[in-house]
């Protein structure tokens, strides 16, 4: 969908976030659900902690429990059926519309709602909020996600914008994603090593 914030653990809640104005520091308190791995700050920087609140701003509660979840099949979508060709941007994100959509483009500051499936190069599944049930909700434009995600619904740099009732394909290289830190380290393993071009299943519902 996000630096990231994780509560590492098997139980989960729905995570209350909560950021200061400048560093964004996070902290939540994670009971059911399983938040999504697209949350960052604007520095960038993958903070360890073990609360993490909400109110405005989206964050992300990743524990060890979804790995067995997103190890089963996972649910078949639209904004995943059908592979097309990839169209790389200065920056060196590339995207591929799948289908086009008729509906509003997203304004930057806008909370907006988005499916998504993420998958590492391997073609191995990290996170997908189809799995969960629920579409994603985050204010684009203002750094609530990794930066790939911004650009690649908002448009920009060679990027056009996404319409609402749209599906795009992302490639997102490590300087648009999650950088040399990876996301979800812990004891030397990584959910997304370090340096992974990250691809996503970009499904945009509208305004939330």
């Amino acid at each position: 969908m996000a630096s990231l914030a994780y509560s590492i653990g098997t139980c989960f809640g729905r995570p209350n976030f909560q950021f200061s104005n400048r560093h964004q520091k996070i902290s939540a308190s994670a009971t059911s659900a399983h938040p999504p791995l697209v949350f960052q700050n604007d520095n960038n920087v993958t903070t360890m902690t073990t609360q993490l609140k909400r109110r405005e701003a989206i964050g992300l509660a990743f524990g060890f429990g979804l790995l067995n979840a997103l190890s089963q099949p996972q649910p078949t979508s639209a904004a995943e059926a059908v592979p097309c060709e990839l169209t790389v941007a200065p920056s060196g994100l590339a995207f591929c519309d799948k289908f086009v959509g008729n509906g509003p483009e997203a304004v930057k500051g806008q909370l907006i709602k988005a499916h998504y499936v993420g998958r590492l190069e391997n073609g191995k599944i990290f996170d997908s909020s189809y799995n969960r049930g629920k579409p994603l909700s985050f204010r684009v434009g203002v750094g609530e996600v990794i930066k790939g995600w911004d650009v690649g619904i908002l448009g920009g740099d060679g990027v056009p914008p996404m319409l609402a009732g749209g599906k795009r394909t992302l490639k997102i290289p490590p300087e648009l994603g999650y950088g040399a830190r990876g996301a979800g380290c812990r004891g030397g393993s990584c959910i997304i090593p370090p340096d992974s071009v990250l691809l996503f299943d970009v499904e945009f519902i509208g305004k939330a």
